[in-house]
């Protein structure tokens, strides 16, 4: 994969079609982002997605009707970017953008880092992840971490005698919070929620413990003991969410535009960007990151392209010059992967 003697194509905002997964804990909650979604539960719309598992498709422009594998596949590095090389040597689309309706509690779980992922699941990637709360109901919750006096000889008594909930630490979350998992943070979200998530492409999850609930044919879901414990970072005891922090200096102020860092790590950067009416962002993917804009409230317009809440859209990195306009107030998440 990557570049070769042929013309480049021009490259363009790159809109998907989303992939849709109906895991047990799913409802009908997407729909009130205006999403048109067919019968039965549905948990997670894979926004941008080239997994094999799930591999979104462009609707709009010349690459319309290519996967998202085949589009990486073509494009390479003029795609993903010279600060994902280490994602191409695996032949890897680095990142994966969700949503999630949390309408009941999901498995208590972890995930693994590269290096257990690559030596225990072939060519997956390991899972650091985060969550933006797009709306929470008043009793929503997530575990995140463990609580004081965890040890890891602990918790693997409680898996075994079934006392595991005894050792997890539950925080409240509001919508508008966002939360930073790394991997191997014990977690789950508690229902009640529909959030947005920015993670490494990877599909891996080691199941701690399911609330001893079983599947429409009467099956218990899968458990990971073993995987669990090896990855589990039992460090994590009672963390507190990290706050926004305001970005500001020469190089980050823009006349009618706010930022705030969310998280940042050696995946993915992300921000959440205001924008008051009649305001421009100017940016450039020259090369060294693709950039992806997910609209949280209002509605944009990236070059050509118009989006309105909840919509993704994927900057190639060898895109060049792009402006961002909003139409009246618009808040947005901004993910991209530096050095």
């Amino acid at each position: 994969m990557g570049r070769n003697d042929t013309p480049a194509p021009t490259l363009y905002p790159l809109v998907f079609k989303p992939v849709l997964k109906d895991y047990i804990w799913g409802g009908r909650n997407l729909e009130r982002l205006g999403r048109v979604l067919p019968p039965g539960k549905i948990a997670e719309s894979w926004e941008i997605a080239a997994h094999k598992d799930g591999d979104t498709v462009v609707i709009n422009g010349e690459f319309a009707g290519l996967r998202l594998s085949e589009l990486h596949e073509r494009l390479g590095l003029d795609l993903i970017g010279e600060h994902n090389a280490w994602a191409q040597a695996r032949d890897k689309f680095p990142l994966l953008i969700k949503l999630l309706d949390a309408h009941e509690k999901l498995s208590v779980q972890v995930h693994p880092d590269d290096q257990y992922a690559l030596a225990h699941e072939g060519n997956e990637l390991g899972k650091t992840e985060m969550w933006v709360i797009l709306h929470a109901e008043p009793d929503a919750a997530v575990v995140y971490g463990m609580r004081k006096g965890t040890t890891p000889e602990r918790f693997g008594e409680c898996i075994a005698d079934g006392t595991v909930e005894s050792l997890l630490h539950v925080v409240p979350i509001h919508t508008g919070d966002f939360v930073c998992v790394p991997s191997g943070t014990v977690h789950a979200i508690l229902g009640g929620s529909l959030i947005a998530e920015v993670q490494q492409n990877s599909n891996t999850t080691y199941r701690v413990f399911d609330w001893n609930r079983r599947q429409s044919d009467g099956t218990e879901r899968e458990l990971h003991i073993r995987q669990a414990l090896d990855v589990i970072n039992f460090d994590l005891i009672e963390p507190s969410f990290n706050r926004p922090f305001p970005i500001s200096g020469e190089h980050a102020t823009i006349p009618g535009i706010k930022r705030w860092l969310l998280c940042k790590n050696r995946y993915f950067t992300t921000e959440r960007v205001v924008l008051s009416p009649h305001s421009t962002y100017n940016g450039c993917c020259n090369g060294q990151t693709l950039e992806i804009w997910g609209v949280i409230e209002g509605e944009i317009q990236v070059n050509n392209t118009r989006l309105s809440a909840v919509q993704f859209v994927l900057l190639p990195a060898g895109l060049g010059p792009f402006e961002l306009k909003p139409r009246g107030t618009a808040t947005c998440l901004r993910v991209y992967v530096e050095d």
